[in-house]
């Protein structure tokens, strides 16, 4: 039968099909790769789209990921034609990535079999690898141009017909440190776009190629609808917020996000006029990060039910201007921008949103993913090794309780790399892994506690920390307390060094990465009491 007008029911259904496909292709990467960074922390996403790159569903993976992916999926689309069997990958921060350790895989998906076949759409997968070449290990350092950051991938052919491309291939394990690791997480990803490939053909099995082309179209258009029937309920008017990054790494001075946030009629315009230009350091975030966190604060608002796709975008204009730090161009280097500007962003966004729908938004979590990227020669292995994580902290208190401790908050939704799992694979020892009591802000409702992690080193390395709220703080909101700052030490040999929140160094054998991750906000007044000591 044809689903010329999909019933509530019929629409849920395909949200769930559509979306379990995304998800299967998650379990299938995150039990086939090699890296403790995917198979651990599961630092990938995964994601459907129909035929004109349009995402139509995702799985519950990664907000900063999967909202930029449809921009790599068009440049793939508009830099290579795409054959049955083909697969494409990418990097490129300009061409749709997010930053060079985030490598997209992207496949299509023709039916039916044979030679009167279509394309019925694409499925993708990213995955945060890491290392892919750069300056140090981890591929995250200080760096002032991309260049320094690890190898650019432009929209190449993977695969050809089915048929591994070994010129490709050859040539990104020879600009890695780890090309074993990256090959097994490779061919990872590669099995999971195989099998999201298959299980949207099934659904054109079961259900017939037009019903399924259909119900994708009236997702996009349900997601907009209610997108819509959200921005009616938020008073027409203009908001506007400013909050800064620390730093850029390069230049003390911080660096400024500005939004102006024009809602009416069922439609919103998130304008970054007036923001900091491009900087020197990494926070540079490209056009697809900016993208994406619009797309997850205001999802976010929409409730659990509603699908995530292209259409909660089409009701949202997002200006931001060029060159600035929300819209980089190249060879700004952009490593931060993904993992921290990202965060940033978020918290203007909420900003601007608790003037409109007081009572509703949350104080500001703790701002930042506290990026720890270190490696060098394993000598009791014999081989290099590149280690990469993000910490988690405090979320901000909202108008229902208290922030969550030590936590992913935002545009992260990794988990933590187990203690065993990291001292099995890498030379360090974690010889502290807690929370920080008190770090909260104060307010009726307490913000959530910040992580302290201690590593030795038990060899030299190199050692790269990107992480903001350093120097300033994360927001309370309604007379709320703001959550504590970060802050990173070096500890060894009777020293006690703090560092910077944006580096790259060289630690000796021995040598203790504490990293304590900031607290988020507090919410609504309360008698204030003083934050306990470290």
């Amino acid at each position: 039968m044809a689903f010329h007008n999909p019933t509530p029911a019929l629409l849920e259904i395909f949200k769930h099909l559509l979306s379990s496909v995304a998800e299967e292709m998650g379990v299938v990467l995150r039990r086939s790769a090699f890296s403790p960074n995917i198979k651990e922390r599961r630092d990938f996403s995964c994601a459907v789209f129909d035929a004109q790159g349009q995402m139509v569903a995702q799985a519950a993976h990664i907000p900063v990921h999967l909202g930029s992916m449809p921009l790599s999926v068009q440049a793939v689309v508009q830099a290579l034609h795409l054959e049955p069997g083909d697969m494409a990958i990418l990097n490129d921060p300009y061409r749709g990535g997010t930053h060079l350790p985030d490598i997209t895989l992207v496949s299509p998906v023709y039916w039916p079999p044979g030679e009167e076949t279509r394309l019925l759409g694409y499925v993708a997968s990213r995955a945060h690898h890491a290392d892919v070449g750069g300056t140090s290990p981890g591929s995250m350092p200080l760096a002032q141009e991309i260049y320094q950051e690890g190898l650019i991938i432009p929209p190449l052919k993977l695969y050809a017909r089915g048929e591994l491309n070994r010129q490709v291939w050859d040539l990104l394990l020879a600009n890695v440190r780890t090309p074993q690791e990256r090959q097994a997480d490779l061919r990872a990803q590669a099995a999971a776009n195989r099998r999201g490939a298959e299980r949207l053909s099934e659904l054109a099995v079961r259900y017939g190629e037009a019903q399924v082309r259909e119900m994708m179209a009236a997702l996009l258009d349900y997601a907009e609808r209610l997108t819509r029937r959200l921005l009616e309920q938020i008073p027409p008017g203009e908001y506007a917020f400013a909050d800064c990054m620390d730093d850029d790494g390069v230049d003390p001075e911080p660096a400024w996000i500005r939004v102006a946030l024009r809602v009416g009629d069922g439609q919103a315009v998130v304008d970054f006029s007036g923001t900091s230009p491009q900087c020197k350091g990494g926070i540079n975030a490209v056009y697809a990060i900016t993208l994406s966190a619009v797309l997850y604060v205001f999802r976010a608002l929409l409730g659990l039910d509603v699908p995530t796709n292209s259409g909660c975008l089409r009701p949202i204009t997002l200006v931001a201007p060029e060159g600035s730090l929300v819209n980089a161009r190249p060879p700004a280097a952009v490593a931060a921008g993904n993992v921290e500007t990202s965060q940033r962003i978020v918290d203007v966004l909420l900003g601007a949103l608790a003037q409109a729908l007081p009572g509703r938004i949350p104080a500001a979590s703790q701002g930042t993913m506290n990026n720890l990227a270190l490696g060098g020669w394993d000598p009791e292995r014999g081989r290099h090794y590149a280690y990469y994580e993000t910490v988690g902290g405090g979320a901000g208190a909202g108008p229902d309780g208290g922030g969550a401790h030590g936590i992913h908050t935002h545009m992260t939704n990794t988990m933590n790399t187990p203690v065993e799992a990291l001292e099995f694979d890498y030379p360090v020892l974690v010889e502290r892994y807690q929370l920080r009591p008190g770090s909260g802000g104060t307010g009726r409702f307490r913000g959530g506690w910040g992580i302290r992690r201690d590593l030795r080193l038990l060899h030299d390395a190199q050692v790269s920390i990107l992480s903001d709220r350093r120097k300033f703080a994360p927001y309370g909101l309604a007379g709320g307390g703001p959550g504590r700052r970060g802050r990173n030490l070096l500890l060894g040999g009777g020293r006690r060094r703090k560092l910077p929140g944006k580096v790259t160094f060289r630690a000796r054998a021995g040598d203790v990465i504490s990293i304590r991750t900031p607290g988020g906000g507090g919410y609504g007044r309360a008698p204030a009491r003083k934050m306990e000591k470290e």
